[in-house]
């Protein structure tokens, strides 16, 4: 049975993982046949009111352990998991793929990224073994593999993220929501969710499409 790790960011689209993205990757991983190793990174994050969308000041909350709460507590320190261990990555989107496992958020191309997500992915990839990104999360990919592989990604169609995504060495491909983009020698697979998804349904298809385009790729 393939083991596929999924990053976590969180719990909420405004300051953690998108909650349906995680939901319908988990789900299509599973009917795959996949064993799904779930993990975050422990550090605080900021709080996003999801009613108001405003920022509530003077809270932070645990990445790890909000992430544990879309996953019924079957999570790990992403400071544990190497490649290894895993055959294959996934990670979903939300704007905590872009503020807690790197700070594209804030600093666009000129971002960070957390040291052990860094770490992972440089390791999937070196390691030959394949590594989807949905919604945002394909310019943390940028950002890590850019300067040294120019993976081929797509955030789907926003002229300005995609030119962010550019600019960090990647090479950005237009996709419709129910699509995906695949760099072949990188093995990295990306599709636009929640960056043109009008609806749950349509956030399915593509990323449902990239569950399957990752296990078939899985040596």
């Amino acid at each position: 049975m393939a083991k596929v790790g999924v990053l976590l960011s969180g719990c909420g689209v405004y300051d953690g993982s998108e909650i349906h993205e995680a939901v319908i990757s988990l789900l299509a991983l599973n009917r795959a046949g996949a064993e799904v190793v779930c993990m975050a990174p422990d550090v605080e994050q900021a709080v996003v009111n999801h009613l108001t969308g405003e920022q509530v000041d003077g809270i932070s909350r645990n990445v790890l352990e909000e992430s544990a709460r879309i996953v019924r507590g079957e999570i790990s320190d992403i400071a544990k998991i190497k490649a290894t261990d895993i055959d294959a990555l996934f990670i979903p989107g939300g704007f905590g793929a872009a503020k807690n496992l790197c700070d594209f958020a804030f600093k666009g191309p000129d971002c960070d990224v957390q040291k052990d997500v860094a770490r992972l992915i440089r390791e999937v990839v070196a390691a030959k073994k394949p590594l989807a990104a949905v919604c945002i999360a394909p310019a943390l990919v940028a950002k890590v593999l850019g300067a040294e592989l120019t993976p081929q990604v797509t955030i789907g169609s926003d002229e300005g993220t995609a030119e962010a995504v550019s600019s960090m060495g990647a090479t950005h491909v237009a996709c419709p929501v129910t699509e995906f983009v695949i760099d072949k020698e990188n093995k990295v697979i990306t599709s636009p969710a929640y960056m043109l998804a009008g609806n749950i349904s349509e956030a399915a298809e593509g990323i449902e499409k990239t569950v399957d385009a990752l296990m078939k790729m899985i040596d």
